[in-house]
């Protein structure tokens, strides 16, 4: 009787990275995809930031930016993906499974944080596809709602299924733990370019025309009383980073605060 051939081992986690165990993966559409993994306790993150999160694949590590889903609070992580059929990363990321591990890097970065920017007023956070994860960390941070009077979250995606994490968001005021502070202060506002939905255009088309500050009653962005954060396709940046600048906006970054911020880290592949 022959023995069975021993197992492959896993490949050794590079010092670089923590080996994260996968403890759920959801599929939001045939382009999106959502996991959560365990969190080392030495790994420490202000919300906004991003890290270098990746799978070993023929040996190597293969790693892309990505920022947290997950609150500084959790004691897990979740990231927010797009699918990439021959993406060097994703095309590989896109198939883990529960108990697979994942390189989650030992240091988190960024500039996309509230503390870059000035305090009080409106905070307004502007998303297209997957630059929804940062902000999904600020809105369950308590402090964020100490520091400003009101938040916007706006969401815009292609198909009305690409809006992730929207009933999450929208039962929000009534979180067990955030609801009593968040209260009246948050604002969620998604928006839909290629299918009909209750909302339906650009961000960038939607301050414009000042539909936005229409539907929520409130005025239009002045840098002395708002407060942007923006973090999207690279054409929306730098449309609404045109538009901010041209309304008296400045920029801020780390340790300089400013009246906007712009997430220059944001992957796609």
């Amino acid at each position: 009787m022959t023995n069975p051939a021993p197992a492959t081992p896993a490949p050794a986690v590079p010092a670089a990275y923590f080996g994260e165990t996968v403890l759920s993966v959801r599929h939001w559409t045939s382009t999106l995809f959502s996991f959560r993994c365990t969190r080392s306790s030495a790994f420490k993150f202000e919300a906004g930031q991003f890290t270098m999160i990746g799978l070993m694949i023929d040996g190597k590590p293969v790693v892309r930016a990505y920022s947290m889903v997950s609150a500084p609070w959790d004691d897990h992580l979740e990231f927010l993906s797009i699918k990439v059929e021959n993406g060097a990363l994703t095309s590989h990321l896109r198939n883990i499974q529960v108990g697979d591990t994942v390189l989650i890097g030992r240091k988190a970065v960024g500039s996309l944080t509230v503390g870059n920017v000035h305090q009080g007023g409106t905070l307004w956070m502007l998303a297209t596809g997957t630059g929804l994860a940062p902000f999904l960390s600020i809105t369950h941070t308590p402090e964020v709602y100490e520091r400003f009077d009101r938040l916007v979250l706006t969401h815009t995606v292609r198909q009305v299924d690409e809006l992730a994490y929207r009933e999450l968001i929208t039962a929000l005021p009534t979180h067990e733990v955030l609801g009593e502070m968040i209260g009246d202060k948050l604002h969620y506002y998604p928006s839909v370019t290629r299918e009909a939905f209750a909302t339906t255009g650009r961000i960038t088309e939607l301050i414009r025309s000042e539909r936005i500050f229409q539907d929520l009653g409130l005025p239009t962005l002045h840098p002395e009383r708002d407060r942007v954060m923006l973090c999207g396709s690279e054409a929306m940046n730098k449309e609404c980073r045109e538009l901010l600048e041209a309304r008296g906006f400045t920029e801020g970054s780390a340790g300089h605060r400013g009246s906007y911020l712009i997430e220059k880290a944001f992957v796609e592949k």
